[in-house]
């Protein structure tokens, strides 16, 4: 047996004390009589409203144990909840500042996956970036709060210069492999080619493969040469020109392929929306869960009995025996 609330027990004990002290007529100064002859006592009263009074302790106690809300565990139900594993791996080099996609490409993809985290609350999220560097910027985590403060948070420049595709990847399965969940998956987001890192783009997609992890590859960004701010001048913001096209098409489809994932270009806001939104309708895994208990609710009988007693004493005092004015 377990209490729900067993602090409400002292409210049942309070009140039931102060019923008592009324009964019992305690701290209450009756007047006094001198009758010209004692009237003889009646027995019969006296042992009734005797018995009342028990009867009464007893509902207060029925009643203060039911204000504790008393149950018992009686078995415990699977209960099944769809998962994913998703690790968001998102490329971070200075070509993410690129502004042929308005207000440039890094804004873009994050407001996008943020809005595609927030349609899977119950799947656990992880976050990887890349540039020179790979980092793991989340580890895998149900907190969807705190995936869409760190996405959010998202920024450039700390992690190098460079495109290491490859690395980045390998992070992300090497964050997924010692997870239990079946349905492993990778969404990488870039918008160039690998030039930096130990590991290659397909060595890694290999890694993943190996593990059952599919990995969905987005190439962001248009064919058209791009902008990058480079600084401040005296006519206003400077801008370097990248060339166009420079994604790596051919190395990201392939990447997909091998896993058994999808490649998306992504080449304006809506197209990125529409693949994370065709992503989103990834298969789930059922997870069976065994933590919620049934519980046989035990405080409804103390309590009918409880009122119910008590309702016939304060009845009984009144109707029979006429001991409250």
């Amino acid at each position: 047996m377990e209490f729900r609330t067993p602090i409400f027990l002292w409210f049942g004990v309070i009140v039931g004390l102060l019923w008592v002290l009324d009964y019992l007529k305690i701290f209450i100064k009756t007047p006094i009589f001198y009758p010209v002859q004692s009237p003889k006592k009646n027995w019969f009263k006296i042992s009734f409203r005797f018995l009342l009074f028990f009867v009464g302790v007893a509902g207060w106690a029925f009643l203060s144990y039911s204000l504790m809300q008393p149950r018992k565990a009686q078995k415990f139900t699977p209960s099944n909840i769809e998962v994913n594993d998703i690790i968001l791996c998102i490329d971070v080099s200075r070509s993410m500042l690129a502004e042929d996609i308005k207000p440039n490409r890094l804004e873009v993809a994050k407001d996008r996956i943020r809005e595609f985290v927030k349609m899977r609350p119950t799947d656990r999220i992880s976050v990887v970036i890349f540039s020179e560097k790979v980092f793991t910027l989340l580890p895998l985590t149900t907190d969807p709060a705190l995936v869409d403060q760190v996405l959010s948070e998202i920024s450039i420049g700390y992690l190098g210069s460079g495109t290491n595709i490859g690395d980045g990847l390998a992070l992300s399965v090497a964050r997924a492999v010692n997870s239990e969940t079946k349905n492993k998956v990778i969404v990488l987001l870039t918008d160039g080619v690998a030039n930096v890192g130990t590991m290659t783009p397909i060595q890694a997609a290999e890694e993943a493969k190996k593990y059952g992890i599919k990995v969905y590859t987005i190439g962001l960004g248009t064919d058209e040469e791009a902008r990058i701010p480079v600084g401040n001048g005296v006519f206003g913001t400077q801008y370097q020109l990248i060339p166009g096209g420079s994604i790596d098409y051919k190395t990201l489809k392939e990447m997909s392929d091998l896993t058994g994932g999808k490649f998306y270009p992504a080449k304006s806001n809506n197209a990125l929306k529409e693949i994370l939104d065709d992503i989103q309708r990834l298969e789930k895994t059922e997870i069976k869960v065994s933590h919620k208990i049934v519980y046989d609710e035990k405080f409804y009988f103390y309590l009918f009995w409880g009122v119910c007693l008590i309702g016939l004493v304060e009845i009984s005092r009144r109707v029979l025996i006429k001991d409250v004015a």
